[in-house]
């Protein structure tokens, strides 16, 4: 079988200090020993935000993915390849088209089996719930505010909406 992995900071900071990435990677090799798989490579991305799949080495482990070359990726966590649960339900469903198996090793998660798939889906579920139930409180406490007569929201926002006259 063969793997490669993907490890990525956020910041430049993480990636000035290395310790994360040197983590995330030591990690990744563990896992491909249990796995018995031979390393590819392992892609690491320094100071790169997770907040689109739009990142140069993500598309390099993508290409890989989409020319047959790869049958694993391993990373040291779900969040260090995607933020999102809509990003990370496009790469799952990348993968899978492509006979891919993701493995997280934090998570214990391995998308190569029946199991794992289904425990991904529930955590993407509960995910999703989550974002959607912190949406609804907030919002709810802003309506509550403002029936109260609060000032609610940003206050240059509300001071540029009175300079022009809102």
């Amino acid at each position: 079988m063969r793997a490669i992995g993907y490890a990525r900071v956020s910041t430049d900071k993480q990636a000035d200090r290395g310790v994360s990435l040197e983590a995330q990677t030591e990690k990744i090799r563990a896992m491909t020993l249990v796995h018995g798989a031979e390393i590819a490579d392992i892609i690491v991305e320094a100071g790169e935000s997770a907040q689109s799949l739009n990142r140069p080495g993500l598309q390099r482990l993508l290409a890989l993915v989409d020319a047959g070359e790869v049958q694993t990726v391993i990373v040291a966590k779900l969040d260090r390849l995607a933020r999102s649960v809509k990003d990370l339900c496009e790469l799952l469903e990348r993968f899978e088209r492509r006979g891919v198996a993701l493995v997280s090793v934090a998570e214990s998660l391995d998308t190569g089996s029946a199991a794992g798939r289904l425990v991904l889906n529930i955590m993407t579920a509960v995910s999703q719930w989550e974002r959607e139930a912190i949406g609804e409180r907030t919002r709810d406490a802003l309506s509550h505010k403002r029936s109260r007569g609060e000032r609610v929201g940003n206050i240059e926002h509300a001071r540029l909406a009175h300079a022009k006259g809102f």
